[in-house]
């Protein structure tokens, strides 16, 4: 035993124990219903609904449903079972690379009876459900650097069909970066809503290769419609 060390607290083992082993549930109330969603311990917001993903729910929720749609990102479902109840029409992949978050994803999927959402474990967009999509969304990771934002968003545009969208949600300091590089990648931007810590912007795959500005989607998914910010 190392100097002056205590032995092992075991009351306190058990009450470590007795936490973990009750895993957070997150309620997130919809137009119609609530889903409850059962998160797990170390995922990004795993007790609460974090304010970039309910600002972007905000401008997502009265869209017209698309057909298609990709949650990039998705940890333990929040964004995308949030679209998948309000589009029942709508057929909803939801990638991450976590294999805990897909778990917990696709637990969530079953006990809310979501049978349009499919959860699967993907490295990037390398294992994703083939596209093409008619709308993407993520909760952009803040600290994940320039070439995994560049990775993103080049990988949506080449998995999204002629009109479709990319609507993400970025930290307001990540704004300026964002932009550039979604003019490089889609020829467009488009910022929808301006909260107090967090920017939606757009992207949309042209039509033709002819890009002037942003154009609403043509297969069905309708651009996000302008936000007053």
């Amino acid at each position: 035993m190392a100097k002056d060390s205590l032995p092992p607290d075991e009351a306190a083992h058990r009450a470590i124990r007795e936490q973990l082993a009750q895993p957070p549930v997150v309620e997130l109330p919809l137009p119609g219903r609530t889903l409850r969603l059962t998160s797990a311990w170390g995922l990004f917001s795993a007790k609460a609904i974090d304010e970039g993903t309910a600002l972007l729910l905000a401008e997502l929720v009265a869209l017209p449903p698309p057909a298609r749609a990709l949650d990039f990102g998705c940890g333990y479902g929040a964004l995308g079972l949030a679209l998948a109840a309000l589009w029942p029409r709508c057929e909803v992949a939801l990638i991450d690379k976590d294999v805990e978050a897909v778990e917990a994803c696709a637990a969530n999927i079953a006990a809310n009876g979501l049978t349009n959402a499919q959860a699967s474990l993907s490295p990037g967009f390398r294992d994703a459900p083939a596209g093409p999509y008619d709308l993407i969304v993520s909760n952009l990771p803040a600290q994940a650097g320039n070439e995994a934002l560049d990775a993103i968003l080049l990988g949506a545009w080449e998995r999204l069909g002629p009109g479709g969208s990319l609507v993400v949600v970025s930290v307001t300091g990540l704004r300026r970066y964002v932009r550039r590089r979604m003019e490089a990648v889609f020829g467009n931007y488009h910022k929808a809503r301006q909260g107090p810590r967090h920017t939606v912007a757009q992207g949309v795959r042209a039509p033709t290769n002819d890009v002037q500005g942003v154009r609403a989607p043509t297969n069905g998914a309708q651009g996000v419609r302008a936000g007053t910010g």
